[in-house]
């Protein structure tokens, strides 16, 4: 009918713009918001929270006790809470993150590697001038910085994930990945409030809703998504 036909028309014409999610801007600017660990950082973005993975390279985890903290505390101190930075996105990865070059007074990436806080990431170096970080990696470990002080370096974190996700009972972990790196806001409880696991929660929804109200324990994985494993 005539009269109906302007109205779908425009319906269609609308419809991709209210389903597709917010892209971070190529290059885009953001400010930090928190640093997760030394390879993971929250950063506001036009409005919203995004969670970025430090591409092209790869920190120890909380875990690999000192240097996991070393990693992160080293971030702290290079990006302040509120301070801006540039990104240089390559991708989103499964967990929903953008993975990004971050760039502060320099390439962050680049400087974790070049001062022993991070290795090279060789499986993942495509994005990335892969002979640059290859060589801040040699340097670091020719001068036994950070996690070269051990002979060869310390456990590589891609082994280390792999080995807990051997040893881990099953049903654990309900709440990320056992393979992801812990971040700060995955373990806060509303002041007065209770925890709750996800299995005692059973509903997808429903779990968004706790994040929204503060229950960001939930999140394991720091990617914004409450209770993976309850997902329709």
């Amino acid at each position: 009918m005539p009269g109906t036909s302007l109205p779908l028309l425009s319906i269609l014409l609308l419809a991709p713009a209210l389903a597709s999610p917010p892209v971070l801007a190529q290059r885009g600017t953001a400010t930090v918001v928190s640093i997760g660990d030394g390879d993971t950082i929250r950063v506001g973005d036009t409005g919203r929270l995004v969670t970025v993975r430090l591409a092209c390279i790869d920190a120890p985890e909380m875990a690999q006790a000192p240097y996991g903290a070393q990693a992160r505390r080293y971030l702290q101190t290079r990006l302040p809470i509120g301070s801006a930075v540039r990104l240089i996105p390559q991708t989103t990865d499964r967990y929903g993150r953008t993975v990004a070059e971050v760039i502060g007074e320099v390439n962050l990436n680049l400087a974790l590697v070049e001062d022993g806080l991070a290795f090279a990431y060789r499986q993942y170096l495509a994005g990335c001038d892969a002979k640059e970080y290859l060589n801040a990696e040699h340097r670091a470990s020719r001068r036994r910085y950070g996690v070269w002080q051990v002979p060869g370096g310390i456990t590589r974190p891609w082994d280390f994930r792999r080995g807990r996700r051997t040893t881990q009972p099953s049903g654990a972990g309900a709440a990320g990945s056992s393979s992801q790196k812990p971040a700060p806001w995955a373990n806060t409880t509303p002041a007065g409030g209770r925890r709750y696991r996800c299995r005692e929660i059973g509903s997808y929804a429903l779990a968004q809703e706790l994040l929204r109200q503060g229950h960001t324990y939930l999140d394991g994985n720091g990617d914004g998504e409450a209770c993976e494993s309850l997902r329709p």
